[in-house]
């Protein structure tokens, strides 16, 4: 599960706005909300879109759509199906919607608590479990310990040492211990090949070396969005009415995951003599259609035609790219 933005700075009437990270501010932008079944296709991890979400004009917030995201993967999801999702969404977020089966990327400065009270030696009782801190960092001037892990294997992996911290039976920070508490595991992996450590949260009894493999596989949902705006052209949309604001997006990503598709299942397309080994990728196989003529053999529906615009009078090759003069 994720989230996709696509940019309508100049649209009056957009119904939401995304986080711009070189703006450095909030601008208009169509957000959508996917879920993609991930699978493998000729060794490529591919993402099947499974529910594209608008985000509601009356509550744009971000707390509202990962509400309906999560209440609307409940139906979908199978006994053998596990949700994966980035740090956008919070662990309260995934108890609250009920889900049972999930692993999330946490925040490093991410805090929780032991299911159990420690012991009492004076003054008031203690209410709430141990406080753990998965990974060391500063507060101000103060820096403040990690907490011990329960368990911190060594784990090879091409040939690089991975350093794995397990804490297990873990409650959220404002949870005090109860019966009735939902409990989940942190695993945070120290990879030499990442600057940041993995810090990874599951409720399934799982071993680490599945959580490591689970987290990856919500890569390809982000290939949904890659292949929809540059690739089938959706990063400079021109439709401005209320509807089509938000159907031209889901089209796109459509669009974008059957390119996927058919670019890992058709033989690969190099693009000039130097290819020696070209992948299958979508640009690759846009790039080959784009060669070819409009299809004529086929007959498509009335709501489908070729659009005969008028393009002999407007400017070719680098004179487009001249401003004109006043």
């Amino acid at each position: 599960m994720d989230v996709t933005a696509f940019g309508r700075p100049s649209l009056k009437t957009c119904p939401s706005q995304h986080d711009h990270p070189a703006a450095q501010r909030a601008l208009p932008a169509v957000i959508l909300g996917r879920v993609g079944e991930v699978g493998e296709i000729t060794g490529q991890r591919l993402a099947v879109p499974r529910i594209i979400e608008r985000v509601q004009p009356q509550d744009p917030g971000e707390a509202r759509r990962w509400e309906e995201l999560l209440r609307r993967v409940g139906k979908i999801l199978a006994a053998d199906e596990i949700v994966v999702v980035d740090a956008g969404v919070k662990i309260q977020a995934l108890q609250k919607a009920g889900r049972e089966r999930y692993v999330v990327r946490l925040a490093v400065n991410f805090t929780a608590r032991r299911h159990s009270l420690p012991a009492h030696t004076r003054g008031k009782k203690p209410t709430y479990g141990a406080l753990v801190r998965p990974l060391s960092r500063h507060y101000k001037t103060k820096p403040l310990a990690a907490t011990a892990p329960d368990a911190r294997p060594t784990w090879e992996v091409e040939g690089r040492a991975i350093q794995v911290s397990i804490w297990r039976g873990l409650v959220l920070p404002k949870t005090k211990p109860q019966p009735t508490n939902r409990r989940f595991d942190g695993d945070v992996f120290d990879d030499p090949a990442f600057k940041k450590p993995w810090v990874l949260a599951t409720p399934v009894a799982l071993s680490f070396e599945s959580v490591h493999a689970l987290d990856p596989d919500r890569w390809p949902v982000d290939q949904l969005p890659l292949s929809a705006k540059p690739r089938v052209g959706a990063h400079r949309p021109f439709v401005h009415h209320p509807e089509s604001v938000q159907r031209l997006p889901e089209l796109a990503v459509l669009a974008g995951s059957l390119l996927s598709f058919l670019a890992a299942t058709l033989p690969p397309t190099p693009t000039r003599f130097w290819d020696r080994r070209p992948p299958r990728t979508p640009g690759r196989l846009r790039r080959l259609l784009l060669g070819l003529p409009f299809p004529k053999h086929a007959p498509l529906p009335g709501p489908l035609r070729e659009k005969h615009s008028a393009t002999a009078h407007l400017p070719q090759g680098n004179a487009a790219r001249l401003p004109r003069a006043a």
